[in-house]
């Protein structure tokens, strides 16, 4: 799989240095059990964390908070790859971003959004 670069606004940045800081302890805490997958967003125990597990204690927590309802997670996906397009970010790379098969399946499903097409 290919790397790729997401700019980051700066406050992000500092913010997943801090993340990094308190998951380096985590580690150390847990020691030997704790497995080391280089993700970013882990467990306790450095293991991935589950969709649903995540959904139901933080997405679901920060909609109550925020006072709305009826948005699921994946939704999130679609209104991040609409706001870039319609921000003028290539399709090409939006696909990639999106882990598309190609970039037909991107302007199929996000064509509405650019304003030269009707």
């Amino acid at each position: 799989m290919r790397p790729y670069v997401v700019p980051l606004p700066a406050c992000l940045v500092k913010d997943l240095q801090r993340h990094r800081i308190t998951q380096l302890k985590q580690k150390l805490k847990i020691g030997a059990a704790y497995q080391n997958l280089d993700l970013v967003f882990t467990t306790d125990l450095g293991t991935p964390q589950s969709y649903k597990n995540l959904d139901k204690q933080h997405f679901k927590t920060i909609l109550e908070a925020a006072n709305l309802s009826g948005f699921r997670l994946y939704d999130l996906r679609h209104s991040c790859a609409t706001l870039l397009l319609s921000e003028g970010v290539n399709p090409k790379i939006l696909a990639e971003r999106l882990r598309h098969s190609t970039i037909l399946l991107t302007l199929d499903t996000y064509s509405h959004v650019l304003p030269d097409m009707q």
